[in-house]
């Protein structure tokens, strides 16, 4: 591979994206997006994001553990597809999200205040931590692979931030699809 710009500048360039993708999650969550913006979708659509992006983040933990067992194994090519697979699905989980959240705005916990304090909000706390902290990592192991050659990733830290960068997508869908459970199934 040729010494091109982002193989020089992978740390900047992680940095560059991941404030980007975490400012655009804000300015969601804050309300900065105005919905007029966005295309207009049907209400059942919209009303089926939540169990849509819950599949998604269980196939999303599928991907992952297949991608980490084929490394194992020494299974190069499966494991890029693994986690390629797992990039496009958390884009689209993403995506779909701050769809629903700019559209449509916050879900109210419809359970009681008790299990509200001491159960739902510490799982969305650290769902949404993880995976805010996940950011940076993946972008960093992506952005190290894509601008090396097999045989010179194992040359750079690809694969301690990939196994940490692994664990936290994995803790954080998982605790995603409690919260779905929590918001629309249990209570």
């Amino acid at each position: 591979m040729t010494d091109g710009f982002a193989r020089r500048h992978v740390r900047s360039l992680t940095a560059v994206l991941s404030l980007v993708s975490i400012a655009l999650v804000v300015a969601a969550v804050r309300g900065a997006v105005p919905a007029t913006v966005l295309p207009g979708a049907p209400a059942w659509f919209v009303d089926a994001i939540p169990t849509l992006n819950a599949a998604i983040s269980a196939v999303a933990i599928g991907t992952i553990l297949v991608g980490w067992r084929a490394i194992r194994r020494g299974e190069v090519d499966r494991h890029r597809a693994a986690m390629v697979t797992t990039t496009v699905l958390f884009a689209a989980f993403l995506a779909l999200y701050l769809y629903r959240l700019v559209v449509h705005g916050t879900t109210e916990f419809p359970g009681g205040g008790t299990v509200y304090t001491f159960v739902y909000l510490p799982v969305l706390v650290v769902h949404m931590g993880l995976a805010m902290v996940a950011i940076p990592l993946v972008y960093y192991a992506l952005l190290l692979a894509t601008t090396r050659r097999v045989r010179e990733i194992y040359d750079t830290n690809h694969a301690t931030v990939g196994r940490v960068a692994a664990s936290l997508w994995l803790v954080s869908f998982a605790l995603g699809i409690v919260v779905y459970l929590m918001l629309y199934v249990l209570f």
